[in-house]
């Protein structure tokens, strides 16, 4: 494994990975698999299965992994990234100029830098994650020392708070005290 140097705009050796990632992608797996086999099932029931209705549920399964599968959130000193199936944004959180929440059917975190990279995340990952917070939140105050961070202070305020209760009832229910 090649190691990055700073210099060079790599991401550093050391980084924060989503712990969930990997039971949540195997999550996405399973679902589109039952659904291919309750759809084959059917289709064998009723007499009517046929090759093209075999790629046709391979295509719905397909479809249903690719809005199951979740973005793997990774992080390091100054950077953070999103990766889905086909794209990866990256955003440098030490020169982040924006932090907003999205409210809608799911929350969402925006996170925009200086030089238009744009992530949007669920903050579920960053509470789930302290790691990931940790370097986020570093490197966000370093942009708002620097004036860099023109909105979002309440936004991370917020979520270092929910970070910080999540933590402590984790603490709590480990050491027996909840």
């Amino acid at each position: 494994m090649a190691r990055h140097d700073k210099a060079q705009g790599g991401p550093p050796a050391e980084g924060a990975n989503d712990r969930q990632w990997a039971q949540e992608l195997m999550s996405s797996v399973r679902c589109a698999a039952v659904l291919f086999a309750l759809l084959l099932v059917v289709d064998w029931g009723t007499g009517r299965l046929a090759l093209w209705r075999t790629a046709l549920w391979v295509a719905l399964a397909g479809l249903l992994f690719g809005v199951l599968c979740p973005a793997r959130v990774t992080a390091g000193e100054g950077w953070l990234s999103s990766r889905r199936l086909l794209r990866e944004r990256r955003v440098r959180t030490n020169a982040l100029v924006s932090v907003r929440c999205l409210d809608g059917i799911s929350q969402r975190l925006l996170l925009r830098d200086a030089f238009g990279g744009r992530v949007e995340l669920d903050p579920e990952v960053l509470v789930a994650n302290p790691r990931l917070w940790y370097r986020l939140e570093e490197d966000a105050r370093k942009s708002a020392a620097d004036g860099m961070l023109l909105c979002g202070g309440t936004a991370l305020r917020l979520l270092s708070q929910r970070v910080d209760r999540e933590t402590a009832r984790a603490v709590f229910k480990a050491s027996g005290l909840e």
